[in-house]
């Protein structure tokens, strides 16, 4: 008997493409600053820039380094790199030269698909012989290098790529997405097919994306896992995804967009939905929003309180998670949101989820421990490094970083951080790497990042800072200069205390409770 393999499609985002282009051609896939790229078209291009890359020597396993802002280009090299078998990496195009270099050196990419206005960030890179590689710019390719391709050359260029996509298992990775970790450098996240996958089924459901006629805003940055996570399930479902470019908030030219475009579902941040709720024209918009989502920082209750009366009757939803995790992995529902402020929800179907102490003994109801998780959303692992992936796994289970405490209802609430985390707007900064920088300044001993509160950015990281020497102490513009250079901005100090001295326990280990204290005084006062 001969054996065939079964003539279906996998439901990737890549195949799903192509069903889209044949099955509803004419429909948007894209709505990007009033224009439109229909499925049809997406498709093309995609096929196209496909062969360009491949062309330029990417194949099946490789990497492509994509560092734009907001737009449909992002999306396109996604497919087209996956349609090779090859692996996106998205890159943060806040960084600094030197942690692109970084992330350049680590995954080694056999492409680079960049943005004029961010070639700065690579020009170094490709002017050595040693770095270089083909690099293909949205916009004039000699800003990044005279040897670079203008990506509408290859968006438009004659030759498809002519076959189907690459024979990948669903346990492939298909995109690698760096988060940074308390060893103060970058860890990339190897998510899958089926990673994403789940993640739509878990959108499906925290969403209620059941119509036929959903049209979702991509608001946040396409580098993080919370804007890309959101976008890549648009594709395999056939939804329109709203690309909103990157740029200062304006609550008007948002509240402008949404009801242009008649936008079902929007994710923002809470100090933003406090702007849009406050804006004196929501009252008379013709709005379509059937679901408002919010996270990557606490909402207050007056903020939840503003967001339900602005939108009464849209579904209002707090998610919760991490990059490792494709990225969500708990829920709270609008209904839930005053009730229960400050909780992070209950897990999501996909993920199964454990509190846990050091020894990975379950902790009783109430009781603070660390939320591991395991699921179909659970990354493959961190790449090129087997010791820290081994580590995060250690049981079977993927260890968040995360102390939570459960209450009686079963509503998750996050106490503190094992990772030492600050967000600040929505991103990420981690302690130990901005203290791994400023300890090469010359005049620092010592140093401690903490976060304190701050009116608009949620929280601020403030330096800590012990000087070599107390009569010549470095001044505060020194330091906030010093970490700018070697840094992104939102990761630098926006404040500086010297001290004699770092609290520290009997262990040596730094106090950082009362650095926090302290901070938060200086702030206040």
């Amino acid at each position: 008997m001969t054996t065939t393999e079964h003539p279906h499609t996998r439901p990737t985002w890549v195949d799903q493409v192509a069903k889209h282009a044949r099955y509803q051609p004419d429909a948007p896939a894209f709505r990007f600053k009033g224009a439109t790229t229909t499925w049809a078209q997406a498709h093309d291009r995609i096929r196209r820039v496909a062969t360009a890359l491949a062309d330029a020597g990417v194949s099946a396993g490789d990497r492509v380094l994509l560092l734009t802002t907001n737009r449909p280009e992002f999306l396109e090299t996604v497919v087209a790199t996956n349609l090779l078998g090859a692996i996106a990496v998205p890159v943060n195009f806040r960084l600094a030269p030197t942690e692109v270099q970084f992330l350049v050196g680590d995954c080694d990419p056999t492409a680079l698909v960049v943005e004029e206005a961010l070639a700065p960030l690579v020009s170094d890179l490709l002017a050595d012989e040693t770095t270089a590689r083909p690099c293909f710019v949205v916009g004039d390719p000699t800003a990044a290098s005279p040897n670079a391709t203008a990506y509408e050359t290859a968006a438009t260029a004659p030759d498809l790529h002519p076959g189907g996509p690459a024979q990948t298992d669903l346990n492939t990775c298909a995109l690698i997405m760096y988060t940074s970790g308390t060893t103060g450098r970058p860890k990339g996240a190897m998510l899958s097919y089926e990673n994403l996958l789940a993640q739509t089924v878990t959108l499906v459901q925290a969403f209620r994306l059941f119509g036929d006629d959903e049209i979702a805003a991509v608001t946040a940055p396409l580098f993080h896992i919370g804007a890309l996570g959101a976008a890549l399930p648009n594709l395999i479902l056939g939804y329109t995804s709203v690309i909103t470019p990157t740029g200062a908030f304006d609550p008007e030219v948002f509240l402008d967009l949404i009801e242009t475009e008649r936008v079902t579902n929007a994710f923002l941040v809470p100090t933003q939905w406090q702007m849009v709720a406050a804006s004196p024209t929501i009252a008379n918009r013709d709005l379509n929003l059937r679901c408002i989502a919010w996270g990557a920082a606490p909402a207050t209750p007056a903020i939840l309180r503003a967001m339900n009366e602005a939108f009464p009757g849209v579904m209002n939803v707090c998610t919760f998670g991490q990059t490792e995790m494709s990225p969500v992995t708990t829920i709270l529902s609008g209904e839930h949101a005053v009730d229960k402020i400050g909780s992070i929800g209950r897990p999501v179907t996909m993920v199964d989820v454990r509190v846990v102490d050091a020894n990975l003994d379950d902790v009783a109801q109430g009781e603070v421990g660390e939320i591991i998780y395991r699921g179909p959303q659970t990354m493959l692992g961190y790449w090129g490094l087997p010791e820290q992936t081994a580590e995060a796994f250690r049981g079977g289970w993927f260890h968040s970083g995360d102390l939570v405490r459960v209450d009686e209802d079963g509503f998750y609430y996050v106490v503190d951080r094992l990772k030492d985390m600050i967000i600040s707007g929505g991103e990420n900064i981690y302690c130990a790497e901005v203290e791994s920088v400023i300890a090469d300044h010359p005049k620092v001993l010592e140093v401690a990042i903490v976060g304190a509160p701050h009116d608009k950015w949620g929280e601020t990281p403030i330096a800590m800072v012990v000087p070599r020497d107390a009569n010549d102490a470095p001044t505060s513009e020194e330091i906030i200069a010093f970490a700018g250079e070697r840094l992104a901005s939102y990761k630098k100090p926006t404040q500086v205390m010297i001290l004699n001295a770092l609290p520290r326990n009997a262990s040596g280990k730094v106090l950082k409770a009362p650095l926090r204290e302290q901070a938060r005084e200086t702030v206040d006062a």
